[in-house]
């Protein structure tokens, strides 16, 4: 019985949309699991390091997903157990888009925008545009194609290791930066 890609998708960036009071080192749903319920350390911090943006897609993240929980199994002696009321439970999401209306004309429009908007914003134009097979990276630096140093720029950003609003405001600092740098 396989795990659906899209639920392991949820497991790694779904943290990003819902408060979370855990340990904030372990930033996806696995890695806190193994954690909290197993309390098998060596194999939360493995989990944790993942980062979910290094793979082309979701399928080859739940290979090694596997693949390190299958090597930490192959140094233990015996299996590990979780208490019946901590069950890790698979779930998927379903993104829900709303048009705000908001319309920009020029690239450098962004600079006025980005601070004020949405965090689901953010995530929709950050996080799930990377997942779209047509794309393979945000939709910013889509729009911005003309701004090579720019798009190069908002590269350098990893979302998964961040919160959405220092998301967010990594991406108004980089954009700003570099419409004050141009106007010059």
């Amino acid at each position: 019985l396989a795990v659906p890609t899209d639920s392991v998708y949820h497991h790694f960036w779904g943290g990003l949309l819902r408060a979370r009071f855990d340990d904030p080192e372990f930033n996806n749903d696995f890695a806190a699991w193994v954690r909290h319920a197993l309390h098998d350390l060596p194999l939360a911090e493995r989990l944790a390091v993942i980062d979910p943006a290094d793979f082309v897609d979701t399928e080859a993240l739940r290979q090694e997903v596997l693949e390190v929980v299958e090597q930490r199994l192959d140094e233990i002696s015996g299996p590990l157990w979780a208490p019946r009321d901590q069950r890790f439970h698979f779930m998927r999401g379903q993104l829900v888009v709303f048009d705000t209306g908001l319309r920009l004309s020029e690239p450098h429009e962004l600079v006025e925008l980005l601070p004020k908007l949405s965090l689901g914003s953010m995530y929709y134009h950050v996080i799930d545009a990377r997942s779209r097979p047509t794309q393979g990276v945000d939709d910013f630096r889509t729009w911005i194609d003309g701004h090579a140093g720019l798009g190069e720029e908002l590269s350098q950003i990893d979302p998964y290791f961040t919160s959405l609003q220092d998301l967010r405001d990594q991406y108004a600092r980089v954009v700003s930066a570099y419409f004050t740098m141009d106007a010059r």
